[in-house]
């Protein structure tokens, strides 16, 4: 049997009546443009099979399931979930929306021209404090800690189309743990951290990330870092570069948004406390010198 069904063949069918069509694109994608007459179900969604059970009763009538370019597992995971859930008679778009627009057959929706691609504008970025955090791990031979950095402050400059430079301040006041339930033992946590032996924040009450590079990284997909991002992290008042790969993208509602994830070696920021390379025989006092930093950011 047949899989991919060509535009023609699909119009032909459609203007007989002979054929349920199914867009298995999100419900925004949908609204925005589709072909005329097809039916939304989200294959994304969980209750994708109970939407098309609303739209399809009999397992015997055809059903042609499209996305939006073809080029993707998207309308193929679709058909695979319809069949196993016991339909016969499931077909893909061949090109999916795209090559059906191409075609020039009917397409409705708030914007049939197609969806529009969303870019960078220049100009200033100012970090959204309460939707963007720092969340740190700290491990051992046994257990690990995870835990929040309050972001104090901040900026991200877009020039010609790209994020140019920018800076995240964090509180370091703010820092705390998340797991510990015990309360009493967390505070002894928090105030470890806060003290010499770690982060001295009494001293050193905020560090400082800088952007001084972003470079794409080639054929990035959706999910998956998609720029190489260099600048200098500064702890204790010692300024290093760090280099790390992070996903930044803007969004629909004109903000911006990053996610970074990586590594550093606490002890080249003078934070010392139980290194296995600086002091002996620590026994349960053994910290891994590497931590986990993990940086959301929404700026506007």
């Amino acid at each position: 049997m047949k899989t991919a069904m060509p535009c023609n063949e699909l119009k032909q069918r459609m203007d007989s009546g002979s054929v349920v069509v199914i867009d298995v694109l999100t419900p925004e994608d949908h609204a925005v443009c589709h072909i005329a007459g097809a039916h939304n179900a989200c294959v994304y969604e969980i209750v994708f099979l109970d939407r098309v059970a609303e739209y399809v009763s009999d397992c015997e009538t055809p059903i042609v399931v499209h996305d939006c370019t073809g080029t993707t597992r998207t309308a193929e995971n679709a058909r695979e979930k319809l069949i196993q859930a016991g339909y016969q008679s499931v077909f893909i778009l061949s090109g999916g929306l795209s090559a059906w627009r191409s075609a020039g057959y009917p397409v409705e929706g708030s914007n049939p021209a197609g969806f529009a691609e969303i870019s960078f504008h220049d100009g200033t970025y100012t970090i959204d404090l309460e939707k963007s955090r720092l969340e740190w791990i700290g491990r051992n031979l046994n257990n690990r800690h995870y835990g929040r950095i309050a972001i104090a402050g901040g900026e991200l400059i877009v020039r010609n189309g790209f994020p140019t430079n920018g800076r995240v301040v964090l509180n370091m006041s703010s820092i705390i743990d998340l797991d510990l339930q015990d309360g009493s033992l967390r505070e002894l946590l928090n105030r470890h951290l806060k003290s010499d032996d770690f982060f001295a924040v009494d001293r050193f009450p905020t560090s400082l990330f800088e952007l001084a590079g972003w470079k794409p990284l080639v054929e990035a997909t959706p999910g998956a870092p998609n720029c190489t991002v260099t600048g200098s992290l500064t702890i204790k008042d010692i300024r290093r570069p760090v280099s790390f790969p992070a996903f930044i993208g803007p969004q629909e509602d004109g903000s911006i948004r990053a996610h970074v994830s990586f590594d550093i070696d606490r002890t080249l920021w003078n934070v010392l406390y139980g290194s296995g390379r600086l002091f002996e025989r620590l026994g349960m006092h053994l910290v891994h010198d590497f931590i986990s930093l993990e940086l959301f950011i929404v700026a506007k």
